[in-house]
């Protein structure tokens, strides 16, 4: 019997796994039993015992009595790790392969001529747009993530496997995220992963837009109100600008890493201070928690406590009462780095 497949397993878990029971449990299956004759009801389940060795005929009791499947797990479990190993690597090959041609498409000059921007429509074009360029990275990339989540189990696992070989290469990676991004546990088990690496990791209060940028020549950013449509950008001009962009918001933002006292009351009072100013400009609670990265709830509770605090019955009497005081500015002109 060859290397079993998918179908193989469905008839081994629904017809030859009772039938093996039954085998067992009444001390052998009599050899001329109907139900495992030709155009028996069991007779395929039957055939897949007897291939598998998991039954053999007694001649003494002309019965079919139960083999240990422990003497068989090694011939038909052992072929299949070897090849999902075989097809492992094959594709870590084949990946690598590709990759060199792509990277001969980038590099042609041919390829300015295909015009400075492309648009990637869909999810799958612009991830698969995403793992050609960044692992490709010579030198750095640079990254805003804007909300707080990131990818969890085998995504984490693969993101982590990819940025640790690019910084064991030597390139330089940023990240930002949002202040609410460190409540995140994946996002914490990202930083405590790469940091030791090599990575750096920063967050800030304001919103801003994601972006990846790949060696300072190409930027990815999404359109506008459609995450699911991306625009990449090769003109050296736009590039630099978004660059800067990216640095300035870097310069303002505070280590992840960093758990110093000083650094977290900064962090809650530029929170709160953001708070109060999307209430103050009469933001709608979905849109102030979005620039926040936190979820609606969340931020309403920083209203309740803010009402709390201000001694306010009333969202308008809480703006009002910001307002007159001038809280936004007091908080807002805080030094940002001590």
């Amino acid at each position: 019997m060859g290397t079993p497949g998918a179908d193989e397993r469905g008839l081994f878990e629904l017809a030859a796994t009772p039938l093996y029971e039954e085998i067992v449990g009444t001390g052998g299956l009599v050899a001329g039993d109907p139900r495992i004759e030709p155009g028996g009801e069991l007779q395929a389940a039957f055939e897949q015992l007897r291939d598998l060795g998991l039954v053999r005929l007694e001649p003494a009791s002309d019965r079919w009595v139960a083999e240990d499947p422990g003497l068989v797990h090694g011939r038909i479990v052992a072929p299949l790790s070897q090849q999902g190993a075989q097809l492992l690597e094959e594709s870590s090959r084949w990946a690598e392969a590709i990759n060199v041609v792509a990277q001969v498409w980038r590099k042609a000059p041919e390829a300015s001529e295909r015009g400075p921007f492309r648009y990637l429509h869909g999810r799958d074009a612009i991830n698969s747009f995403l793992h050609t360029v960044v692992p490709d990275a010579e030198e750095e990339v640079l990254t805003a993530q804007p909300q707080s989540g990131r990818d969890t189990g085998e995504g984490l696992v693969n993101v982590l496997a990819k940025e640790k070989a690019m910084l064991e290469r030597g390139v330089r990676i940023l990240t930002l995220y949002q202040h609410s991004a460190r409540r995140s546990t994946a996002t914490r088990e990202y930083v405590a992963a790469l940091s030791p690496l090599g990575a750096e990791v920063r967050t800030q209060d304001e919103f801003f837009n994601r972006m990846i940028v790949v060696d300072r020549r190409t930027a990815v950013i999404p359109a506008p109100d459609d995450l699911g449509t991306a625009l990449a950008i090769h003109e050296p001009t736009i590039v630099a600008y978004l660059v800067d962009v990216f640095t300035r918001s870097w310069e303002r933002a505070r280590p992840f890493t960093s758990q110093e006292a000083s650094v977290v009351k900064h962090i809650a009072g530029e929170q709160r201070a953001m708070t109060m100013r999307m209430l103050v400009e009469g933001h709608s609670d979905p849109v102030s928690a979005k620039r926040l990265g936190v979820s609606p709830r969340t931020f309403a509770g920083y209203i309740a406590d803010l009402k709390d605090e201000f001694d306010a019955e009333t969202r308008f009497q809480l703006g009002y009462t910001i307002g007159r005081l001038g809280a936004v500015e007091s908080e807002t002109s805080t030094p940002e780095n001590d």
